[in-house]
């Protein structure tokens, strides 16, 4: 029997969470850089309005989300340990339309998985219900501040972008290895349990 339910988010927390900076700044004859991402909307980083990010997400999703995102550090072997003795879900905002994709880039960097929810919303307190989560990894501020006021642990892989004050249920993360050690220390406190 598998110990934990772990629920995972995607964009930003196994890919790099600035891929889409250099695609964006282009599009927007903008020259931001890393460091002035302090918000997770792309629209309020680049000083244009909603529709017109909407309007360039979607003439550019595809290429987007086409498997060339960079993976970031060691989370192909931290999910290939955890789901040993855990199940992992992917739980994304993405739309069912980047399902083939997504799937793609799972599979082209070997990260083993147990489901694949495809949301297309960022709203993932029903589907971390339904999959009783015992702990979600996010990027996103709002969804770790959501989702643990909604009683769940939250893991917040820290970004220039999510460095908010954080509550009781939320802990800030640095790097997959983090993540693995903090899941075992949770482990091995159920064990003695």
């Amino acid at each position: 029997m598998k110990c934990f339910n772990i629920c995972i988010d995607i964009d930003g927390t196994i890919t790099d969470p600035y891929c889409w900076l250099d695609m964006a700044n282009k599009y927007f004859k903008k020259n931001i850089s890393i460091e002035e991402i302090t918000q997770y909307r792309v629209d309020e980083v680049m000083g244009v309005t909603r529709s017109e990010y909407v309007d360039f997400y979607n003439k550019n999703k595809f290429e987007l989300h086409s498997g060339k995102e960079p993976i970031r550090k060691d989370v192909k072997k931290t999910i290939q340990k955890l789901i040993k003795t855990n199940n992992i879900y992917f739980v994304t905002a993405r739309e069912k339309d980047l399902e083939i994709l997504t799937y793609h880039y799972l599979n082209k960097h070997n990260i083993p998985y147990d489901g694949v929810f495809m949301l297309g919303t960022s709203y993932k307190v029903d589907t971390a219900i339904d999959l009783k989560c015992d702990v979600f990894i996010e990027d996103c501020y709002e969804n770790a501040l959501q989702l643990s006021t909604s009683g769940f642990k939250t893991l917040l892989i820290d970004t220039n972008y999510n460095r908010f004050p954080l509550n009781e249920k939320i802990t800030r993360v640095f790097n997959w290895t983090d993540i693995y050690n903090i899941l075992e220390k949770m482990l091995l406190q159920k064990k003695v349990i």
